[in-house]
């Protein structure tokens, strides 16, 4: 119903602000990586923004980005994560981080934020494989890999000591059918170039 949000900032409580659009003050939550990103009171911000109804209140969500917009509406779409688990995760990782995570099946990274336990990180990485790197576009695609044998050697790669960037940039050079042993031996042969 609301979309976007174009006004004066004038209130700023983490994790809550407010935007007067023509007299109106919007209460308006957001994650902490929209938060910081924000210019000073007074000044003119716009947001885009998924509003929430429910029996015991209107809540409106505000983003800096699509890309986190996305992601929110896929993360609320999961059975026990609600909104206020979605900003969480969207305040403690970006949404390439996310992507990225989801990608390596990483649970770890998700158990670090404040009341995401191990047991949901795991169904997050579960329900949401496959799913939030089409949603949000092109975010994080650099370390998606196209398979599960890609996967698995970008595993390798980072467990070994290389970077995301450069164990994304060995898997382009692999075929898109290697295996994962004989992909792994390519790679570090094309690493130590």
């Amino acid at each position: 119903m609301i979309g976007r949000l174009t006004g004066n900032l004038i209130e700023r409580n983490p994790p809550q602000i407010v935007i007067d659009c023509g007299g109106v003050g919007y209460e308006v939550d957001v994650p902490m990586s929209t938060f910081y990103n924000l210019p000073q009171v007074g000044a003119k911000v716009s947001l885009l923004t998924h509003f929430i109804v429910r029996e015991d209140a209107q809540i409106l969500y505000g983003f800096a980005s699509a890309e986190e917009r996305a992601a929110f509406r896929q993360l609320i779409k999961i059975a026990g994560v609600g909104p206020r688990t979605a900003l969480g995760i969207l305040s403690g990782l970006s949404v390439g981080e996310l992507v990225q995570a989801i990608a390596l099946q990483e649970p770890g990274r998700l158990v670090k934020i404040p009341g995401i336990g191990k047991k949901t990180a795991e169904r997050l990485l579960l329900e949401l494989k496959g799913k939030l790197g089409d949603a949000v576009g092109t975010a994080g695609a650099a370390a998606q890999p196209a398979s599960d044998a890609q996967a698995d050697i970008l595993q390798a790669l980072l467990a070994l000591g290389y970077n995301d960037k450069e164990g994304a940039a060995a898997l382009k050079a692999l075929p898109k059918d290697v295996g994962v042993s004989e992909g792994i031996k390519m790679a570090l042969k094309a690493l130590a170039k």
